[in-house]
């Protein structure tokens, strides 16, 4: 009886009913997504806190370097990377702060030995990746900044954070802005229709300033940027209904050209 019972334990752990996933199939973490969501507004800040912003600065750092031509150049060593960050999301949902913070700085120090690669290769014409230059002409790059700096879903209801994919569209648009050393940006805060004029006008400041605060980090001289705030007095959409709100939760971002920026200089509060 116990020679069977040994038999038949050993034919099931063989068998297609393991327990054991298929190769890249397996691991709890592999079921956790390659981004963080944004802080909510009651949500108390802690360390982790600082450890998801280092984990947005270099998503949004990836991001730029392989908009200039990383991917084409290092292909690896993007690939090294985009690993490391999704690992990083993987140990903050987990709890793994410490782990964290370790990776945080080995991708730090990645990025920043990529970025230097990737100019002396530039240089050097070792390797040419596509630009900015493959536009047309100045008009059809500056109306696809444009379109960068105004799409939907930049905020969640009640809070000045960033979204996460309107942050990469921030740090998208700075780059192209390189070649176009002409513009400046006026960014404008707005809110929903929900709450009280005066804290909706506070709120839409706030959200201008936070998105002149991430252009600042990825690049662009504050001396470009100026904000404003409506609050929610010039809604893009007339309703109270969840689809208009969640539009007018949002900062519009004018492109400003130098000489129309200088007449009016003066009339700027």
């Amino acid at each position: 009886m116990t020679n069977r019972f040994t038999l038949f334990f050993t034919i099931l752990l063989l068998s297609g009913c393991s327990a054991f996933p298929d190769h890249g199939q397996g691991g709890m973490a592999e079921g956790y997504h390659s981004s963080i969501s944004p802080v909510m507004p009651d949500e108390p800040l802690g360390p982790e806190h600082g450890l998801r912003f280092e984990w947005e600065l270099g998503a949004r750092h990836l991001d730029v370097l392989v908009l200039e031509g990383a991917e084409l150049c290092f292909p690896a060593t993007v690939l090294q990377a985009r690993r490391l960050q999704d690992r990083i999301v993987r140990e903050l949902h987990g709890g793994l702060e410490f782990d964290a913070a370790n990776d945080i700085i080995i991708q730090r120090a990645t990025l920043e030995r990529l970025e230097k690669q990737l100019d002396a290769v530039k240089r050097s014409g070792a390797c040419v990746p596509a630009s900015a230059d493959g536009y047309s002409n100045a008009s059809d790059l500056a109306a696809e900044i444009y379109t960068l700096l105004n799409v939907d879903n930049q905020f969640a209801f009640n809070s000045p954070e960033v979204n996460p994919k309107y942050m990469g569209h921030l740090a998208e648009a700075v780059h192209l802005l390189r070649d176009l050393p002409q513009y400046s940006l006026h960014v404008t805060g707005h809110a929903d229709s929900v709450g009280g004029s005066a804290a909706n006008k506070k709120l839409s400041l706030e959200r201008a300033n936070q998105v002149k605060r991430y252009l600042q980090i990825f690049g662009l001289s504050p001396s470009r940027i100026t904000v404003d705030a409506v609050g929610s007095t010039d809604p893009l959409f007339e309703g109270s209904e969840p689809q208009n709100r969640l539009v007018n939760r949002r900062v519009s971002i004018e492109l400003v050209e130098a000489d129309a920026n200088s007449a009016d200089e003066g009339s700027q509060p």
